[in-house]
Order: C-alpha cells, then sequence, then structure tokens
C-alpha cells in the first residue's frame, strides 16, 4: 500500500475515533449530563483538548522539521515554560483569566524564551541538537524560578496556585477561555500549511534548501513563530503539557513518512485524540478525583522520549 492510501486510512481512524471520544466526553462524568452540564462544562472543556491538542502536536511538527531536531518539542526546547511565565505574569498583573490579554502576554514570553534557545545552540551556522535540549533545560528552570517568585509575591489567590500552570489541568476550561485560544491556533494552522513545501526542503540541511530557493532563515523564523502562537494559546489557558508534540508526529511519521502537509493534518488529528483520551482518563479514571493532564502525558510520553534520545544518538555517532 502506498504512503497516500495509508495516510487516508489513517486518516478516517483518527477522525472516527475522535468523534467516539467527544462522545464519551460529553457524556461521562461525575456530574450529570443534563444540556446545562454539558453546555457549560464538558463541551467547552472538550474544545478545549481538542485545540490544545491540534497546537501542540502541529507544533512538534514545526519544531522538529524547522530546527531538523527530533526531539523537539515545545515543552523540552523552553517555549512551554515561556508561555506559562506570561500567563502567569499577566493574572499577577490583574489581567482577566482566560483573556485574549493573558494570551498575548504568554505569546511574547514564550517568542522570547524560544529566541533564547535559538540563539544559544547556534554554533557554526547550524542549530545542535543536544544544545537545544540544554538551552531549554535552563530557561524551563529559569520560567520555573519565576513562576515561583511571582507566586510568592502575589496576593491573588488564583497566581499563588502554581500548580495549574506547571502540571496542566483543562479542569478551568470555559468559553472565554475556547475564545481566548481558537485565534492563535488558527492562524498557527494555516502558517503552518503555509510553511510545510519549504520543510520538505529543509529536510536536505541549510545548504540543499537554499540551493533549491528556500530563504532558510525567513522560513525558520515563521515556523518558530507559529510554533510559538500554536504553543503558547493553549498553554495560557490549561498550563504546560509535555510530550505531546514529540510523541504524536514521531508516530504518524513512522506510518506516512516525512512530507510535512500530510504530516500536519495528521499529527493534528492524532494529538487532539491522544489529548481527548488524556483527559478522559484523567477526569474519569479515579473520579471524583482528578489526575493533571501533564501527569498523564508525562507517564506516556516520558519512556518514549528516553527511545527517541537513544536512537538520535545513535544516528550521530554519540555526543561524548
Amino acid at each position: 500500500m502506498t504512503r497516500i492510501g495509508k495516510a487516508w486510512i489513517l486518516g478516517i481512524a483518527l477522525l472516527l475515533i475522535l468523534i467516539v471520544l467527544v462522545t464519551i466526553s460529553l457524556r461521562f462524568g461525575a456530574a450529570g449530563a443534563d444540556s446545562l452540564v454539558i453546555w457549560n462544562i464538558r463541551l467547552p472543556r472538550t474544545v478545549a483538548a481538542v485545540l490544545v491538542g491540534i497546537g501542540l502536536a502541529s507544533a512538534g511538527v514545526l519544531l522538529q522539521g524547522s530546527l531538523r531536531n527530533p526531539l523537539a518539542d515545545p515543552a523540552l526546547v523552553g517555549v512551554s515554560a515561556g508561555a506559562a511565565l506570561g500567563a502567569v505574569l499577566g493574572a499577577a498583573v490583574g489581567l482577566p483569566f482566560n483573556s485574549i490579554w493573558v494570551t498575548t502576554v504568554a505569546v511574547l514570553t514564550s517568542s522570547m524564551a524560544m529566541a533564547v534557545v535559538v540563539w544559544v545552540s547556534r554554533s557554526n551556522g547550524r542549530i545542535e541538537v543536544v544544545t537545544v535540549l540544554l538551552a531549554g533545560i535552563a530557561v524551563s528552570a529559569f520560567g520555573a524560578a519565576l513562576i515561583a517568585v511571582i507566586a510568592s509575591m502575589s496576593d491573588l489567590a488564583g497566581v499563588r496556585s502554581v500548580t495549574f500552570w506547571t502540571t496542566g489541568s483543562f479542569a478551568l476550561s470555559n468559553w472565554a477561555g475556547v475564545n481566548s485560544m481558537w485565534p492563535a491556533i488558527a492562524i498557527g494552522v494555516v502558517l503552518a500549511f503555509y510553511l510545510a513545501p519549504s520543510l520538505d526542503l529543509m529536510a536536505l540541511g541549510d545548504e540543499g534548501a537554499y540551493a533549491s530557493g528556500v530563504s532558510v532563515t525567513r522560513v525558520r523564523t515563521l515556523a518558530i513563530l507559529a510554533a510559538v502562537l500554536l504553543t503558547a494559546a493553549g498553554v495560557a489557558v490549561v498550563g504546560v503539557i509535555a510530550f505531546l508534540g514529540l510523541v504524536v508526529p514521531h508516530a504518524i511519521r513512522l506510518v506516512v513518512g516525512p512530507a510535512h502537509r500530510q504530516l500536519l493534518v495528521l499529527s493534528a488529528l492524532g494529538g487532539a485524540v491522544v489529548l481527548l483520551l488524556a483527559d478522559t482518563i484523567a477526569r474519569l479514571a479515579l473520579s471524583p478525583v482528578e489526575i493533571p493532564i501533564g501527569s498523564v502525558m508525562a507517564i506516556i510520553g516520558a519512556p518514549v522520549f528516553f527511545v527517541l534520545l537513544g536512537r538520535a544518538r545513535n544516528r550521530q555517532g554519540g555526543w561524548a
């Protein structure tokens, strides 16, 4: 079977699974299933999970393609930490939670975090795989420290509860949050599809892409900007969720190959499926107690990261 045929089959399967998960998410929970509960609590939470899943998975594709780093994930390279810092900072100065203003601040701080990581990681005109991860760890640690300082200085109870932003949760999702995130995610997705053909050529390396007529610096900058929009919009509303942007694109790539347009479509669907499934498990497994969604994704993603880390190191002949 051709890769296009596999892509169609996988896409239809993911769409059907997503429909089933949406039905389960809306029908089951600790509260009843009357129309008010479904419309005001479960539906915005379900829509938020789908949007954030699309955003994080698409951001993973963009970061891996533009940086040519198989281990790039928004949470691992500092993008998510920068966005969480911006969300906490915005809330601390009195901006309404789940508002477009908090999302805007999150996008700005996330952009600065990613700029620092890229700047530190450049060596002899290329971006080093290991340095991206190390710089991402440093930026994430710095962001977490600033979040703790802001929380300790703030009088607002919501800001002082930093667990929400560090472990991720859809518990506070509402229509205001959905409305604050979807414009940035929509812009990021459109920009990602526009850049997809150029990302295919960037797999040849910077010199090969230049020879094929690609403006590497422009494409990389736009791809990182799109990844920031896709990530920060979700983090500002639901907190940091790691590994989704790493695991889903790799799984899809194994089936359909590296062509970025179909990879983006299927990764977006896969991200929505995985995150909605994880949220359903987090919500129902120990009901009425809710497991942080970030913890569920870390349990799934950390072992996969170790496998991918070993493969990347072996392909490059070691990093000693």
